[in-house]
């Protein structure tokens, strides 16, 4: 069984490929190419689906309570300051929904607000999935005892089955073809950056 800190961060790693494509999406807007707009409608739902309601689900419906629950305080840092960052998150993904819309209707004229939206996603969950990955998940595991970390490994577990499989493995096939896409076939191999630590 995988302990529910390496689950989190592979999804994270997942995650962390969507958000190099909004990055470069943002760089290529910014110097007037051109960028597919349904695959950018797409990403919104990846964000919305599995980034919030599957990666943030595990996170603030199972993980946090239980760290609560071991002492970890609610305020201050690390649960309110990362609970606060998925707020963000949302909000900048409505932001990007609504820019899209936007670039849609108006086309040239609204492109700034879709860039801005962009970066603002793209700076967002690189630091946050840092914070996640060096700063609380080594804190989970010195906190949490091995039956509790094996019981949060099970209700992770449950939770995928309730998600539905297919679902979640749709979205990081759906990650995985953008980023070799937009990343690895444009990169040259010694340029391509490393997912295994983000």
């Amino acid at each position: 069984m995988n302990s529910p800190t390496d689950v989190l961060e592979v999804e994270h790693r997942v995650i962390a490929k969507i958000v190099l494509v909004v990055s470069i999406m943002a760089d290529q807007l910014d110097v007037g190419q051109p960028v597919d707009l349904d695959i950018l409608q797409r990403m919104v739902e990846f964000m919305r689906i599995y980034v919030d309601r599957y990666h943030h689900g595990k996170e603030e419906g199972l993980l946090f309570p239980l760290l609560v629950k071991r002492g970890v305080p609610t305020r201050g840092c690390p649960i309110e300051a990362l609970v606060h960052e998925h707020l963000i998150g949302r909000e900048l993904v409505t932001g990007l929904s609504e820019a899209l819309l936007g670039y849609l209707k108006y086309g040239p004229v609204a492109e700034e607000t879709l860039i801005k939206s962009l970066r603002g996603i793209a700076d967002l969950y690189t630091n946050h999935i840092w914070k996640e990955n060096y700063l609380l998940f080594p804190m989970t595991n010195k906190v949490l005892g091995l039956d509790e970390l094996n019981t949060l490994s099970r209700d992770f577990e449950k939770m995928d089955l309730e998600f539905g499989r297919p679902a979640y493995e749709s979205l990081e096939q759906f990650a995985d073809d953008l980023y070799a896409s937009l990343v690895i076939a444009q990169t040259p191999g010694s340029l391509q950056p490393a997912l295994n630590s983000s």
